[in-house]
C-alpha cells in the first residue's frame, strides 16, 4: 500500500467519525463565536485607537488564531481514546506506513479548522466585518497551517503521555499563555499601556507575528512584511509539528 492511498484511508475514516458526531466541530467553533458576539461590539468605538476603520478586521484575525490553537491542539485526546481501545494497535499491523497514521489525522483536523474558519468569517460579515477577500482567504490558509502544526504536536504528545490526565494540564499550560501573549483581544504595546516587560515577553511569542500578519492581510496588504512573517512562522510551525509527530509515530505507534 502506497503512502498516499494509506493517508487517504485514514483521513476518510477519521472524517466519517466526525461527521457522524459533529458535536465537537460545534464545540470547537463555539468559543470564538461567543467572543465575536459578546466582545466584538465593544471594540467598535475603539476602532480608531486600534489603527483601523473596521474593528472586526482587528478582532477576527485574533479569533482565527484562537480557532487554530484550540481547534487542533486538543485533537490528541481522541488519539488517547483510540490507543486505549486498541485502534492504534490494529492500525500498526496494517501495511500502511506509520507516518500515514499521523498525516491522515492531521489532514482531517486541517479540514475541520478550514471549515470552521470560513464559518467564523461568514458570521463576522453579519456583524460588520469588511475587508479584503483575498486577505481573508490567505488568513484561512494560515490558520489551517497553524492548525496542522498544533494537531501534529498534540498527537505526538498524546502518544507520549497516553493519558488524558497528563495531557490536559500540559496543553492548557501551553495554549492559554500563548493565546493571551499573542494579543488576540487587544494589542500588547506600550501605546496601550502595557508594561515594558510584558511587551518584551510578547515579542518572543511567534504567534504574535501571525496575528499581526493576519490583521494586515485582512486590510488588503497581502505582500507586506507582517503578512510575509505570518506565512513564514506558520510554515515553520507546520514543518516542526510534522517532524515531531512523524518521529513519535515511527517510534511509539
Amino acid at each position: 500500500m502506497n503512502a498516499l492511498a494509506a493517508t487517504g484511508i485514514v483521513y476518510r475514516r477519521q472524517l466519517r467519525q466526525n461527521l457522524r458526531n459533529p458535536v465537537w466541530i460545534i464545540i470547537g467553533l463555539a468559543q470564538p463565536v461567543l467572543y465575536l458576539v459578546l466582545f466584538g461590539p465593544l471594540l467598535k468605538p475603539l476602532a480608531a485607537h486600534l489603527g483601523t476603520t473596521n474593528a472586526y478586521t482587528f478582532f477576527v484575525p485574533g479569533l482565527l488564531l484562537q480557532l487554530g490553537l484550540f481547534g487542533a491542539l486538543f485533537a490528541g485526546f481522541g488519539l488517547v481514546s483510540e490507543w486505549r481501545e486498541g485502534v492504534v494497535e490494529a492500525e500498526r499491523v496494517t501495511p500502511a506506513p506509520r507516518t500515514t497514521l499521523l498525516l491522515g489525522r492531521v489532514l482531517r483536523d486541517v479540514s475541520l479548522v478550514g471549515v470552521q474558519s470560513v464559518i467564523l468569517i461568514a458570521l463576522s460579515f453579519a456583524f460588520g466585518l469588511r475587508g479584503s477577500i483575498a486577505g481573508m482567504i490567505l488568513g484561512v490558509v494560515i490558520t489551517m497551517l497553524l492548525g496542522g502544526a498544533c494537531s501534529a504536536a498534540s498527537y505526538a504528545l498524546a502518544l507520549t503521555t497516553k493519558s488524558e490526565d497528563a495531557l490536559a494540564p500540559i496543553l492548557n499550560s501551553i495554549a492559554l499563555p500563548v493565546m493571551l501573549l499573542s494579543g488576540i483581544m487587544l494589542p500588547i504595546s506600550t501605546a496601550t499601556g502595557a508594561p515594558q516587560w510584558l511587551v518584551t515577553l510578547s515579542d518572543l511569542i511567534p504567534t504574535k507575528y501571525i496575528v499581526n500578519g493576519l490583521r494586515t492581510s485582512f486590510t488588503g496588504d497581502i505582500f507586506t512584511g507582517p503578512t510575509l512573517w505570518a506565512v513564514f512562522w506558520a510554515v515553520v510551525f507546520v514543518i516542526a509539528g510534522l517532524w515531531i509527530g512523524t518521529r513519535t509515530f515511527r517510534r511509539d505507534a
